[in-house]
């Protein structure tokens, strides 16, 4: 952390409910739903956002229980990443002409739009699951219908990282943006931060699309 007078931080997960599960927990809890769903002869259909999330999904993937197929988003930001030098476990992109039935136990990385379509109908009976930190919410659970499991996930920081960040600059003046910002910023106040809000024009990160990056 650097020392700082002035300290401006995103606050789109500023609530207490939102705490993040250590990532082993989370890739236990999301392998154990794919085993699950292929002894029960379902295909796992995880719905992930193309750019990163599903990346970093995918580096939890257990693939000794089967192969990996992804959705041509996916794999197009997949592609990009591994000739970058990342690596990444083995996938399968799906075309027209893949036959599911070639790859049995397989799980199915996808963009959330992808759930429930068309194109997800090819592989016959599925489990749905979804990865973002908004599964924390219990109502966005239950409006995301498209999903039969949620899975709490997120690139954001969550509350706890939030003050740990904001305590380890030492600033003065807090300046919190985009989010739960009229909370947050009262919360900081009343711990004593000289706390303002930075509105934000951005508007692309509702409940259901929060943590893409």
């Amino acid at each position: 952390p650097v020392a700082c007078h002035a300290f401006v931080s995103e606050c789109t997960f500023g609530l207490p409910v939102f705490k993040w599960a250590p990532q082993a927990e989370v890739a236990a809890e999301i392998n154990g739903w794919w085993a699950a769903s292929v002894a029960e002869g379902r295909t796992p259909m995880l719905g992930a956002y193309a750019l990163g999330k599903a990346q970093r999904l995918l580096a939890l993937l257990d693939t000794a229980i089967g192969p990996v197929l992804t959705h041509g988003a996916v794999e197009e930001v997949t592609r990009v990443l591994r000739d970058q030098g990342y690596a990444l476990p083995e996938t399968v992109r799906v075309t027209p002409d893949l036959d599911p039935r070639d790859h049995p136990k397989a799980l199915v990385l996808a963009p959330p739009s992808a759930l429930g379509s068309a194109w997800a109908r090819r592989f016959g009976v599925t489990s749905t699951g979804f990865a973002s930190g908004w599964m924390r919410l219990r109502g966005v659970r239950r409006r995301r219908r498209a999903a039969d499991r949620g899975f709490v996930i997120s690139d954001h920081a969550d509350w706890p990282a939030l003050i740990e960040a904001i305590t380890a600059t030492g600033a003065e003046r807090i300046f919190v943006t985009h989010g739960y910002t009229e909370i947050f910023s009262r919360w900081l106040t009343a711990q004593g931060w000289n706390a303002a809000i930075v509105p934000t024009e951005f508007g692309g990160e509702a409940e259901d699309d929060g943590d893409a990056a």
